[in-house]
C-alpha cells in the first residue's frame, strides 16, 4: 500500500509518489436548465488559458427593463477540492436563484495543492473583474449585460469559499472597479483561524470529531467512518493541528495561522472592507464557529463603517445547509439570504 504522505480526511490524501486522491467533490453535474423551476444554467469561460471558468444561474422571467442583483460566489472545499460544478452547489445555488430572484456567478477557481495559494485568490479576482466588465452593457455574456444591476452585486462563499469572498471584499475596497458597487458579503461557517485560541474554542476540540459530523452530514444514511481518519498523529490531534496543517499544505509560503489571508484580526487593512453589510452563518457544532464572532468583533473594531451580523444554528455541523438544503434549518437561512440579497 502506498505511503500517505498528507491526509486530511475526508477532503484528500497525498501519497509518497506524489498521487493526489480527492475523496469528495469530484462529481461534475451538467449545466442543465431546471424544467420545473425555470432556472436558466449554463457554463462560460472566464480565461481558458488558465482554466478558470464559472457557472451562470439566471431565474426564470426575468424583465430586462428590471435588473436584478447579481450574487458571486466561491464555493468551498479547503482550497483543495468542490468545483462549481458539483451536485451540492449545482442544488444549492438554483435554489438561491429561485428564492432570491438573483442572477449568479459561481466561480470555478483552482485548486491546491497543483496551484497553491495565493493563486485561488488571484482567480478569483479575475472572475470579478470579469463579471464587472460587463457593466454599462459592456462586455460578451448577454445574460450579465442585459439583466445584472451592477450597482447591486454580492459576493458569497461558504468554508474556505466565505474566506475568499472576504478578501475579494478587502481588494474590492482597496481597488474598486469601475462601474460596480458591492453591497454586501455572505458568508457560510467562514475559514478562519489563528495562532492564539480565543474564548469559547478550548484545547478538546477534536479533529476527529470535525471530520466524523461532516462524514455523517454528508451522508445522512452512514454509520460512521470506517476508520479513524487522523493517520500517524493519533485520536487526540486537535482542530487547531489539523485546520494550520492544511492552511501550511494550501499556502506553503504563509507566515503561519496570524496570516491575514487566514486571521482577518490580523489585517491592517481590514477598515477598508469594499460592502456596506455582511451576514455570517456560523453553526453550533463547528469549530469554526468561533471565529465567526470573532471575525464580527474584529470588523466592528476596525473602524469599519458598515454593518455586521452573525447568526448562529444550533446543533448543527460546518456547511450544513449544503448536504441538506431543504431541511429546516437550511430552508430558514436560505430565505435570510434571500432578504439580505433583495435589500438595496
Amino acid at each position: 500500500m502506498a505511503e500517505i504522505v498528507h491526509d486530511f480526511f475526508p477532503l484528500m490524501r497525498v501519497y509518497k509518489d506524489g498521487r493526489i486522491e480527492r475523496l469528495a467533490g469530484e462529481v461534475f453535474v451538467p449545466p442543465e436548465s431546471h424544467p420545473e423551476t425555470g432556472v436558466q444554467i449554463k457554463d462560460v469561460h472566464i480565461d481558458p488559458q488558465i482554466n478558470l471558468s464559472a457557472r451562470l444561474y439566471l431565474p426564470k422571467n426575468v424583465d430586462p427593463v428590471q435588473k436584478i442583483p447579481l450574487f458571486v460566489y466561491f464555493h468551498g472545499g479547503g482550497f483543495v477540492i468542490e468545483s462549481a460544478f458539483s451536485p451540492i452547489y449545482h442544488k444549492y445555488l438554483s435554489l438561491v436563484a429561485i428564492e432570491a430572484k438573483v442572477a449568479i456567478v459561481s466561480v470555478n477557481y483552482r485548486l491546491a495543492p497543483e496551484y497553491p495559494l495565493p493563486i485561488a485568490y488571484e482567480d478569483s479576482w479575475l472572475a470579478l473583474k470579469w463579471v464587472t466588465s460587463h457593466a454599462n452593457g459592456d462586455g460578451r455574456e448577454p445574460w450579465l449585460k442585459d439583466n445584472a444591476d451592477f450597482n447591486c452585486v454580492y459576493l458569497g462563499g461558504d468554508s474556505a469559499g466565505g474566506n475568499i469572498a472576504h478578501h475579494i471584499g478587502i481588494r474590492f475596497g482597496l481597488e474598486k472597479l469601475e462601474g460596480v458597487k458591492i453591497d454586501g458579503i455572505f458568508l457560510a461557517c467562514p475559514f478562519f483561524w489563528g495562532k492564539d485560541p480565543i474564548d469559547g474554542e478550548g484545547e478538546n476540540l477534536l479533529a476527529k470529531d470535525f471530520v466524523k459530523d461532516l462524514v455523517l452530514s454528508g451522508n445522512p444514511n452512514s454509520t460512521g467512518l470506517d476508520k479513524d481518519p487522523i493517520d500517524d498523529e493519533g485520536e487526540n490531534l486537535g482542530a487547531k493541528d489539523l485546520f494550520e496543517k492544511l492552511w501550511l499544505f494550501v499556502n506553503p509560503n504563509s507566515s503561519g495561522l496570524d496570516d491575514p489571508l487566514i486571521n482577518p484580526e490580523k489585517d491592517t487593512k481590514l477598515s477598508g472592507l469594499g460592502c456596506d453589510k455582511v451576514l455570517v452563518y456560523v453553526a453550533g457544532k463547528d469549530p469554526l464557529r468561533f471565529r465567526g464572532f470573532s471575525y464580527k468583533e474584529a470588523l466592528e473594531k476596525s473602524g469599519w463603517p458598515g454593518t455586521v451580523e452573525v447568526v448562529e444554528v444550533k446543533d448543527k455541523g460546518h456547511v450544513f445547509h449544503l448536504f441538506v438544503p431543504q431541511a429546516e434549518e437550511a430552508m430558514a437561512m436560505l430565505k435570510k439570504l434571500a432578504s439580505f440579497l433583495n435589500q438595496s
